[in-house]
């Protein structure tokens, strides 16, 4: 299935790599302006010993803060659409706590909490918990107003109302969200190491950059796009065994 639906893509890929390599050469284009998808490839490959320990440090620092701040952002939505109340005060400061410019905030971190874990967790979890508050929420809300009246009707409480109604409806949205968070982890955790990490692809990617060796710049930016790609899969993956799951009866257990 999988193969039958992304041939596409890849082959239009295929196509814009090859016209990379030809053009590059033919306008004779210098190797530390633009090198070829040939010489990426390479560099990636005889590259790994040096920037495999970057890799994985990056790996493991999104992933953590993915988690985190998946968990909060769904711990943000239930409060916010249990309690009208709330939202109806913090929904505003939500939207304006994405206008300011992550860019810009790093810094102000490293002055408040040093060069530790902690200030790259907090850009991560930033990145990570608006896009699934902001799906959450509006998945709870579309839920359908026949079924809630229904179960209103039943003697449903607020809790079944929410697990057996809301939650299960808002299930698209939310993973959603977490589709969207899982690619902006990646670029998270990169921008959080610029602040003064020791390991990490974002202090490979400035090191790079600094030494004016593009190819290596290019293998950076290969290796953020191909993380993003695998945690969106995962996130995908997880999708199609919770609906299986849930389709074959396993979601409907009492409460």
């Amino acid at each position: 299935m999988i193969v039958r639906k992304g041939w596409r893509p890849v082959l239009v890929l295929i196509l814009l790599l090859i016209i990379w390599q030809v053009l590059v050469p033919l306008f004779e284009v210098p190797d530390w302006l633009l090198p070829t998808p040939y010489q990426i490839g390479l560099e990636a490959v005889n590259s790994w010993p040096n920037y495999s320990g970057h890799l994985f440090s990056t790996i493991r620092l999104s992933i953590l803060g993915f988690f985190i701040g998946s968990s909060i952002g769904l711990g943000v939505a239930m409060l916010l659409h249990l309690v009208p109340k709330l939202r109806e005060t913090f929904y505003p400061l939500l939207i304006l706590s994405q206008n300011i410019p992550i860019i810009v905030l790093a810094p102000l971190l490293v002055i408040w909490f040093g060069f530790g874990l902690l200030p790259k967790l907090i850009i991560i979890i930033l990145v990570c918990f608006f896009p699934i508050t902001i799906a959450a929420l509006d998945g709870f809300r579309q839920t359908s107003g026949e079924l809630l009246h229904y179960m209103k009707m039943a003697g449903a409480n607020r809790r079944q109302i929410f697990w057996k109604l809301e939650w299960p409806h808002a299930m698209p949205s939310i993973f959603s969200g977490l589709k969207i968070a899982a690619t902006y982890s990646v670029m998270g955790a990169v921008i959080s190491e610029w602040l003064g990490a020791q390991e990490g692809i974002g202090v490979y990617m400035t090191l790079a950059s600094s030494s004016f060796k593009t190819t290596q710049v290019f293998v950076a930016i290969l290796l953020i796009m191909c993380l993003s790609m695998l945690f969106f899969a995962a996130i995908v993956l997880l999708e199609k065994r919770v609906i299986r799951w849930k389709t074959s009866g396993g979601g409907n257990s009492n409460g």
